[in-house]
């Protein structure tokens, strides 16, 4: 057998299987809850801190930037020091993230904390997926995958409400708290039940070349949420843009000429991988900063309390949950490029709609109008997900999908990024910060968001009619 793929001298137990199977199943939970749980309990965080409820966007930014970053990572590290220790050091550093969170007194502390949660919840999917690979047999793999991401769909889904619940009954430090019990039972069971694997063959990390892609990813993070949260001067912007673009650049020339990069530019000589990715890039942007934005609205100028505004996410949720089928039977008819280019414009015109959010607004048209976003940007998840996998084959598959993986954390921290900008700037503009009259920077915030989205159908136009086959397998758990 070679040294690559080592196994235990007796198969494991059923029993153990099944643990571990629960084990990630779990992780990976906790990991998406808390990307969610957050976003309705910012204005009761602002509060207590001391702080505005428009200015935290940053706590939201320093999770998935952090997870984005952490994401090149975390392979390398299981297959260098083993599933279960890595798997067990990430629940772990989880856990102790949270307790540090719920215990901040200050945004800045919070801040940090949260990016110490992010560096365990980066590898609670990406380690417990590859331990399942090694341990499952071939024939129970895509059922075990399709197991582990059924808690990856529950966890944005009742994560804002379950956020304002514990908001309103309890406080907002309650959010981080229930992790923590959670985070103990797992370490214990990850240390008796976790078979480990590892791989002696791993070749040497590409430091330069990470290093590259985390400068790119901060430098672009803080020239668009410098100006507006941190007070960076104008210059300061302009020179974090260019650092930006010339790291990600000198990545571009280090990937040519090194034997074992992160990520091997001959993935983009796949031309549905490069046009879903760069899809994928622009079009999460306006997705990422939706469910930042609407509670915010829902509760600064519309008056709900964090409960409702958690209850008012559900039609949301539901409605995408509905709507994944109707994707592949529309993909299937129609192909990629249209149902790609048509439902991107939707998307946008959904969330430019939120740009006619009155107070006297009657409550069943707000709900109809979170189910159709909901409805149509699960539509989008769904056809831009199979069209960046589809084609990568065996060979591509392990790469292309962490840096799908990356993309996707990435563009979600720029959406809020950017929501928050564009907030912070039309607020500015305004000149007051009541719940009546913050409305119009809501409105113009909105709007932009969706022009952005709607102008990023134009990179699905580029691909050919004739793409119609959706991927034979995906993992389960990039199907949100």
């Amino acid at each position: 057998m070679p040294a690559s793929t080592p196994s235990p001298a007796a198969p494991p137990s059923s029993r153990s299987l099944t643990v571990m199977l629960w084990l990630v199943a779990t992780g990976f939970f906790m990991q998406t809850l808390d990307a969610t749980i957050v976003n309705t309990a910012l204005p009761a965080m602002a509060e207590s801190l001391g702080e505005r409820p428009l200015s935290m966007q940053s706590v939201v930014i320093a999770y998935s930037l952090t997870m984005a970053v952490m994401i090149p990572v975390s392979g390398w590290l299981a297959d260098k020091l083993g599933t279960r220790r890595v798997f067990f050091s990430a629940i772990l550093v989880f856990t102790i993230g949270s307790l540090l969170c719920a215990n901040a007194h200050t945004l800045t502390q919070l801040v940090w904390w949260r990016i110490v949660q992010g560096v365990g919840g980066a590898m609670l999917l990406p380690v417990g997926r590859l331990a399942v690979l090694r341990t499952f047999p071939a024939e129970r793999y895509l059922p075990a995958l399709a197991f582990v991401a059924i808690p990856g769909l529950i966890g944005p889904l009742i994560g804002p409400t379950l956020g304002g619940w514990l908001v309103q009954i309890a406080s907002w430090h309650w959010i981080f708290l229930i992790n923590v019990p959670v985070g103990v039972v797992g370490c214990v069971t990850t240390f008796v039940y976790m078979l480990d694997s590892r791989n002696p063959d791993t070749p040497k990390f590409d430091l330069p070349g990470y290093l590259l892609l985390v400068i790119g990813m901060v430098a672009i993070t803080f020239a668009l949420d410098g100006r507006s949260e941190l007070g960076i001067q104008h210059a300061t912007v302009l020179v974090l843009l260019i650092l930006s673009l010339a790291a990600f650049v000198a990545y571009g020339l280090h990937a040519v000429r090194v034997p074992y990069p992160i990520f091997s530019l001959d993935l983009f000589r796949i031309h549905t991988f490069s046009v879903g990715l760069l899809g994928n890039l622009f079009a999460r942007i306006g997705s990422g900063a939706m469910p930042y934005l609407i509670p915010l609205l829902l509760q600064v100028a519309l008056g709900y309390s964090p409960f409702e505004a958690g209850l008012m996410m559900l039609p949301t949720a539901a409605a995408g949950m509905g709507s994944k089928r109707l994707a592949t039977t529309l993909i299937v008819r129609y192909g990629y490029r249209r149902v790609l280019v048509a439902n991107t414009v939707l998307v946008g015109l959904a969330m430019a709609s939120f740009a006619l959010t009155t107070t006297a607004e009657p409550l069943w048209l707000r709900i109809v109008q979170l189910a159709l976003f909901g409805g149509v940007n699960s539509m989008q998840f769904t056809a831009m997900n199979t069209l960046t996998l589809k084609d990568l084959g065996t060979g591509g598959a392990s790469s292309g999908n962490s840096l799908f993986s990356l993309v996707q954390m990435l563009s979600m921290s720029l959406g809020v990024t950017v929501a928050g900008a564009l907030l912070q700037t039309f607020t500015g503009l305004i000149g007051h910060t009541t719940s009546a009259n913050v409305i119009p920077a809501f409105h113009a915030t909105f709007l932009c968001v969706g022009i952005i989205t709607a102008g990023s159908s134009w990179i699905f136009a580029q691909l050919s009619s004739d793409v119609r086959r959706p991927a034979k397998k995906i993992d389960p758990s990039e199907r949100t």
